[in-house]
């Protein structure tokens, strides 16, 4: 037995909460391409909390955990309530990985780690390299979630590439 079925007039206000926050406040939503908007409103946010004086690092690491611990925790009724696996309107999956992405930018200007990690994010999220394809499969919000993950380490190690040892090679 579950709060749904004990109370349902609560599993509508939970559903609508669920995709209120899964969709990102609505950025899910957008027209044509949800992950992406998703991506860019992390990205925006990403912007606004570098501008707090807060250790970025810690922001990041952060924002990485809480909207992947939601998206896997909210994710199999996700897949319920819109009736198919990897709704296209969650995209709490895509803020999580681009987080993940600008993890390690500390050292980079906020808008400069915001844009690579942005671009570099949703390269790797579209064209999902091993294992991220494979971890799609997996059930509920892991699924949902890991491969954003997967998509978002590969983006981290690639940034930090350019930013470290490529960009210095130009810029001398």
């Amino acid at each position: 037995m579950t709060l749904y079925s004990i109370v349902p007039a609560g599993r509508a206000r939970m559903d609508k909460a669920t995709k209120v926050l899964l969709s990102f406040f609505g950025m899910g939503y957008l027209p044509k391409i949800p992950g992406t908007w998703g991506s860019f409103g992390a990205a925006l946010l990403y912007l606004a909390l570098s501008q707090t004086g807060l250790p970025m690092i810690a922001v990041c690491a952060a924002g990485a955990v809480v909207f992947s611990v939601l998206t896997i925790a909210l994710g199999a009724r996700a897949e319920k309530i819109y009736g198919k696996k990897d709704p296209q309107y969650v995209v709490t999956d895509e803020v999580a990985g681009f987080f993940l992405s600008a993890l390690f930018f500390v050292h980079v200007e906020p808008l400069a780690a915001a844009a690579c990690a942005f671009i570099l994010f949703r390269f790797f999220d579209i064209v999902k390299p091993p294992p991220a394809r494979q971890l799609e499969s997996l059930p509920g919000g892991w699924g949902l979630t890991l491969d954003d993950i997967a998509a978002g380490v590969f983006s981290c190690a690639v940034g930090h590439m350019v930013f470290l040892f490529i960009l210095p090679r130009f810029l001398v």
